[in-house]
């Protein structure tokens, strides 16, 4: 079976086709050779949410934060982390509230940190509070349907 991906390219906004057997290879943009999946979250914005949102097809995470807020900046770094480990099977991104109050409004945003999973497009999960580097991967892990060891 020869199965494949969407993902946008979060330098040029291409919608890029990727067989799944070659996520772990470090795929490039081939229309602006960026890397797809560097393993760093990807900043959203009102202009890129719903092309990153709608046009991947392997589940997103995304991180709604804000740059005064504490425990957002607790979290930050094992959010990084774990988008470098799971990379090839999770697309991981933030998007600053305070920066994009639209989006934030169009998702009830009440508190921050919320992550949001989703699939396809749609909402599938909603975690509000900071979580350490384990706890967000068993989040993920049990609502993105992920296998963490391989």
């Amino acid at each position: 079976m020869n199965e494949s991906v969407n993902l946008v390219c979060n330098q040029c906004s291409a919608i890029v086709r990727v067989p799944t057997g070659r996520l772990g290879e470090g795929p490039r943009c081939p229309t602006c050779h960026a890397g797809l999946l560097d393993g760093k979250p990807i900043a959203l914005t009102t202009a890129t949410f719903d092309r990153q949102v709608g046009g991947t097809s392997l589940p997103l995470v995304v991180d709604f934060w804000a740059p005064w807020c504490g425990p957002c900046l607790a979290m930050a770094p094992f959010f990084e982390q774990v988008s470098r480990k799971l990379s090839a099977k999770l697309r991981f991104a933030k998007l600053d509230t305070e920066a994009e109050p639209v989006i934030a409004g169009r998702f009830n945003i009440r508190s921050i940190p919320t992550l949001i999973l989703f699939r396809d497009g749609v909402e599938v999960a909603r975690q509000a509070g900071a979580m350490d580097a384990s706890q967000l991967s068993g989040w993920l892990a049990a609502k993105a349907g992920i296998n963490l060891q391989g």
